[in-house]
């Protein structure tokens, strides 16, 4: 990155007017600090705004995402702090995880010192941005004071039933040796690892979310400040369903197959039942035939996402077993255990109606299966109508359905369960596709889960005077899997309850968890219990959210719940944690790479004389590849520290909020950073060169206004209207516009005419103030050299003067018969008279008139005036 220089002028001129950013922005944040300005207190008499970002991962380094995220939240801090709300804006550090635990595998580091050596690194990188943060109120999750809290409240949750622990099918990621819940497997793999997830029977620890799944489901109708796509994802992650569960009585054998179904309509249709590999019948079966265990086995290796199941091969294995049709007297389905069913929807068993679902034909396809169409198409013929390689899904009547035949979908639906009932081998029932969160995660760098197992009193909590129970320091990750199960002492305990011997869980929490109620904590961070409930009656729920959409399932969903937990087990008396949710887009860059296939970073490339980018060190010409989201394997990263050292933080910041609308992502540029630092640079000269001739601090309006000033004072008052409904509604792009268009409007004043100086003064402080929350330390720089004592932060918002919005001039579109011919330009509120007379003596109307007499002529004022012949 290279220094601007401003064209026209000689080196020591540059040199002296060039923005010192650097001496300007540590002597701003010493004074923010040494002020404690932006520590608060809960304080009933003010409004309070609770502004949070989703808080980050202790890497080590900062990157343009965090520079987007937190400089947003900034805006937004500042902006509501200004408009009289007592702001709460802290951060802390998402501290527990495999990548601390993997670094101290590969570079012998204890996990806790890389942990909290990164935070040093990034908590100096993030005051370097001037973020307007609590930082009294910095929580690190790894911290034994936080997560002592957390086992109390695991406990309670214990007690509640909203925590338990069975025997189960899990996830289980082999690359990094732990279990996964169902959100974390992402196209078959391991969220993080990427590995290929294999499916295992494990002791787990799990949360009850389903047991607020209604709940979760209709709250979100709630939150009309959520992004819809988010509200959309969760809808389809909880996966609510109306149908019916059905049981089929297997020939010849005592059990009962039961499905969960939400096309009972389709039962005539039925050829085929299908179990999941993991379902009791297929393991009970398994466990006699080699060749059912070896197929089981199989599907045990695919993908458990339903893109790998849709894109998989469909197979299955003939049980030999008969389901007795619950309708059909003598019909009998063949019951197979398939690749495509899964134990964790429904009731990990389908019956399989070809001709209505595409999977199901697929099937019967290949093993050669009745297709029995059940539901017509509309317009179709029910005599010759038939399936051949696409299955119907859509709506129609049904045929070949006994009582059926003739019925809509939604009829035959109501009536099909009614019937189900009345012979007692169904019900109407509501399912979820979600299911509960399982919390187990077999590794070191994590929450201890607070349980104590004895062979004679089985499970027994941790009492509450022995938390929190730490992890030991002394680990070894010399072999794979979790270094708690071999540690030679720390898991040996005496029983609390019998005094005998026993262990201690060797689970960890999934690291989610700490993320589930870390706002609550910012609170009341330092309080002996969870949280202090005066403080989050106060502070909570969060007003405004601000992170990645790439959490709208994992992490919003789980808040969602704990929150829901932790009201039912007294510590809150909320339902939703986060009022108004914003998810920004991502930072791209565009990419290089060499003949021989190597990426090389926008540091390493310059462009040539001839317009090609090349590599700085061989000159060699390189391939430019589109713009994608900065990323370590693409080597398309630039670092903010590098960009803050160059340029300021201001610049970086202004760049961020200019380039696009927030919510798209944004491609990060060279010449655009160097644009942003061309504005910084001439705001300050603006100021430094009129500074002298503005009116006195505090004069009074003048009784004479010249009609450039006038006309100035309107773009003034026009633009605070715009930039304050621009922050309110998160167009930053947009404000920065006008920004810009305020600077222009103020250096076309000469200054020299009525008043001119006294609205100069108004337009730049104006100017500093709108800033503010974007530039924070040029504004207070600005501020400072207009002649104010006092700090802009402390400063109110401006507030515009509701006569100067109202344009003296309206357009008018002139219309005959109701068809455009035109537009005037006239003085808002204009006599009827005059308009009228205005609108026929244009040219197009006249030549419509044709020397005809206007019947009649309407005016809408200041809108629309129509002449109707």
């Amino acid at each position: 990155m290279r220094h601007i220089t401003v064209d026209g002028m000689n080196e020591q001129s540059q040199a002296s007017a060039r923005y010192n950013h650097k001496e300007t922005e540590a002597k701003w944040q010493s004074v923010w600090a040494e002020r404690r300005t932006f520590e608060t207190d809960a304080d009933p008499a003010r409004p309070k705004y609770y502004v949070l970002e989703m808080f980050p991962y202790p890497s080590g380094r900062i990157h343009m995402g965090h520079v987007r995220n937190y400089t947003m939240g900034d805006v937004v801090a500042r902006y509501k702090r200004a408009r009289g709300y007592n702001v709460l804006h802290p951060m802390g550090w998402d501290a527990f995880g495999l990548p601390a635990e993997n670094a101290a595998i590969e570079a012998k580091v204890h996990p806790a010192r890389w942990t909290y050596a990164n935070i040093e690194q990034m908590r100096a990188q993030l005051k370097l941005m001037g973020l307007s943060l609590d930082w009294s109120r910095e929580i690190a999750t790894c911290d034994p004071s936080y997560y002592k809290q957390e086992q109390r409240m695991f406990l309670a949750f214990l007690e509640a039933g909203l925590a338990y622990r069975k025997e189960s099918w899990v996830n289980w990621d082999p690359v990094d040796q732990t279990v996964l819940a169902n959100e974390q497997v992402i196209d078959g793999l391991g969220w993080r690892s990427g590995a290929p997830v294999e499916r295992r029977k494990l002791n787990q620890w799990f949360f009850r979310i389903t047991a607020y799944a209604e709940e979760l489901l209709a709250e979100l109708d709630k939150l009309p400040r959520w992004p819809d796509k988010v509200r959309l994802m969760q809808q389809k992650w909880i996966g609510r369903s109306t149908g019916a569960r059905v049981g089929f009585t297997l020939k010849g054998r005592s059990e009962r197959l039961e499905i969960f179904t939400t096309r009972p309509d389709t039962l005539y249709g039925a050829s085929f039942m299908a179990l999941s590999a993991d379902h009791p019948l297929a393991e009970k079966l398994a466990s006699g035939d080699p060749k059912a265990r070896a197929f089981i086995e199989e599907c045990r290796r695919l993908g458990t996402s339903e893109a790998s199941i849709e894109t998989a091969e469909k197979k299955g294995y003939d049980t030999g077993f008969k389901a007795l049709h619950p309708l059909m007297a003598g019909a009998e389905l063949p019951v197979y255990i398939a690749n495509f069913v899964l134990m964790e929807y429904g009731t990990g068993a389908i019956f399989g109606c070809p001709a209505h679902d595409q999977r199901d034909l697929d099937f019967a396809r290949k093993y050669g299966l009745n297709v029995v169409p059940v539901v017509l198409p509309p317009g179709e013929d029910a005599k010759s109508f038939s399936i051949a390689s696409e299955a119907y899904d859509g709506d129609g009547t049904l045929i070949n359905s006994d009582f059926l035949n003739g019925l809509s979908v939604v009829e035959a639906k109501k009536s099909v369960i009614a019937r189900l009932e009345a012979l007692g081998v169904g019900r109407g029932e509501v399912n979820f596709r979600l299911r509960d969160w399982c919390i187990s995660r077999q590794r070191y760098w994590g929450c201890p889960v607070p349980v104590i197992n004895c062979a004679d009193c089985g499970m027994v909590p941790v009492p509450d005077e022995d938390l929190p129970v730490t992890l030991p320091d002394d680990v070894s990750f010399d072999k794979p899997g979790n270094p708690l199960d071999r540690h030679p002492s720390w898991k040996h305990v005496k029983c609390p309850r019998c005094g005998g011997a026993a262990e201690r869980e060797s689970d960890t929490f999934d690291t989610f968890v700490e993320s589930s109620w870390y706002f609550a904590r910012f609170c009341s961070p330092r309080a002996e219990a969870p949280v202090e409930r005066a403080a989050v009656a106060y502070w909570l729920p969060v007003d405004q959210y601000i992170g990645g959409v790439e959490h709208a399932i994992l992490h919003l969903l789980y808040a969602r719940f704990y929150t829901r937990a932790m009201r039912r087990c007294g510590y809150l008396d909320i339902d939703e944690p986060f009022t108004g949710l914003f998810t920004q887009g991502m930072v791209c860059h565009e990419t290089y790479r060499s003949a021989d296939g190597r990426w090389l970073s926008p540091a390493e490339v310059e462009y040539s004389d001839k317009g090609t980018v090349i590599e700085r060190a061989t000159g060699e010409v390189l391939s430019v590849g589109r713009s994608e989201k900065m990323s370590k394997s693409r080597k398309n990263t630039v670092d903010p520290s590098e960009i803050i050292e160059t340029y300021g933080a201001d610049t970086a910041r202004w760049f961020m909020l200019s380039d696009s609308p927030p919510d798209r992502d944004m491609e990060w540029t060279a010449q655009g950073v160097e644009g942003a630092w061309r504005f910084v640079n001439r705001l300050w000269r603006s100021v430094a060169q009129v500074k002298d001739g503005l009116a006195p601090l505090a004069a009074p309006r003048p009784q004479e206004l010249s009609a450039a000033a006038q006309e100035t004072r309107r773009v003034i008052h026009k633009s605070i209207d715009g930039v304050t409904q621009d922050l309110e509604q998160f167009r930053f792009n947009r404000a920065v516009a006008r920004v810009h268009e305020l600077s222009n409007a103020l250096a076309e004043l000469a200054g020299d005419g009525a008043g001119e100086s006294w609205v100069l003064r108004e337009g730049y402080e104006t100017l500093a103030r709108l800033a503010g929350p974007m530039m924070p330390h040029l504004a207070e720089e600005l501020w400072q050299a207009l002649g104010h004592p006092s700090l802009l932060v402390d400063e109110p918002w401006p507030l515009p003067d509701p006569v100067l919005l109202i344009d003296e001039m309206v357009t008018l579109a002139v219309q005959v018969n109701g068809k455009l011919r035109g537009t005037l330009e006239l003085p808002r509120d204009a006599e009827e008279k005059a308009a009228e007379q205005a609108a026929l003596a244009l040219p197009a109307v006249a030549k419509a008139l044709a020397g005809r007499t206007a019947r009649r002529v309407i005016l809408v004022p200041n809108r629309v005036i129509n002449v109707v012949i």
